[in-house]
């Protein structure tokens, strides 16, 4: 795969996020502003989703200085999210939006248990959100997910985890089939004080191919943050002012780092650390590829560098996954 080029780079969703949010500091601020400004994942206009997809207001101008003041003064943010430890991403992407949500004065609920009489959890609403005279049951989720082969067409279900852990139809597929239908549960509604007059998925993500120019798969959102992924073999065709290594709790906003900072590695360096990596463990790494402006080095691309045998480890898990 050829390296990125400099049209590429210029429409990328990194260029207009830049453009919009490259004042703001806080790196959780940064993240909340993504998830308010990055398209869905799904399309909402698809007639496989039956208007089952949700999504959030766009940006005005309210919202944006409401941001602004609040990178100016995180610390309840902060505060909040320190309540408990986060290290899983979709945990994190869900705190950030609660915190949103509360503040708009939408929010009902948040994490809502649904239990038997017995006690088993039947379920759990990721959030409740006041409409009218009821509620609507959102199911929210943050996943980014690699391309696995693209010689049988853009099916969700080649959409394989980076750890290889599920794929993106079947997360779908259970948030459609399975968590969409929680407010007909008896139990739930014996608990809810409120009647769910709407159920639908809030779902945003990344996803990573192998070409450069793919086709928008069916019911994904035409305008969906896209990278690359390669194997670390062809490492060496990888072209940037420099790199980034990006941890999990980092993977959604597009970085942004100051020149020379701890962080930040050149070619050899980044070489070097992957190796390292690689000769010890086999999680795929998120790097981000940084574009010198001014004093600044602000993300124009961003990539999964993978084993080099991960397309085979992931097409065997699928098959196992698509045996069981």
């Amino acid at each position: 795969m050829p390296p990125p080029t400099e049209q590429a780079r210029d429409f990328s969703y990194q260029a207009g996020f830049h453009q919009r949010w490259k004042h703001l500091q806080d790196p959780h601020v940064r993240t909340l502003a993504w998830l308010l400004d990055a398209p869905d994942l799904l399309d909402a206009d698809a007639p496989r989703w039956k208007g089952r997809v949700a999504s959030l207001p766009p940006c005005d101008q309210q919202t944006r200085d409401w941001l602004e003041a609040l990178d100016r003064n995180p610390a309840d943010l902060h505060t909040y999210l320190a309540l408990q430890p986060l290290t899983r991403l979709g945990r994190y992407a869900e705190k950030l939006l609660a915190w949103y949500l509360s503040r708009r004065g939408d929010l009902h609920a948040h994490g809502v248990q649904v239990r038997a009489e017995r006690g088993e959890t039947i379920g759990e609403f990721d959030f409740l959100l006041r409409e009218g005279d009821g509620l609507v049951h959102w199911e929210f989720a943050t996943k980014l997910y690699l391309l696995e082969s693209s010689g049988h067409g853009q099916h969700a279900d080649y959409f394989v985890g980076p750890g290889l852990a599920d794929t993106l139809g079947a997360k779908v597929r259970k948030i459609m089939d399975q968590q969409l239908s929680l407010s007909q549960h008896p139990a739930a509604c014996a608990q809810l004080t409120l009647p769910v007059h709407k159920a639908q998925a809030l779902v945003k993500g990344w996803l990573f191919y192998r070409e450069r120019t793919p086709a928008t798969p069916e019911g994904i959102g035409i305008s969906h943050c896209r990278g690359f992924w390669r194997p670390q073999g062809e490492l060496g065709g990888l072209a940037a002012d420099a790199f980034a290594v990006l941890p999990r709790l980092q993977w959604l906003a597009p970085a942004r780092a100051v020149a020379g900072e701890a962080g930040t590695m050149e070619p050899v360096a980044l070489a070097c650390a992957l190796s390292r990596h690689f000769a010890s463990a086999s999680a795929p790494v998120l790097v981000a590829l940084l574009r010198r402006e001014g004093d600044e080095l602000l993300e124009f691309d961003r990539g999964f560098i993978v084993p080099d045998d991960w397309r085979e480890q992931a097409a065997a898990r699928r098959s196992m996954d698509a045996a069981s």
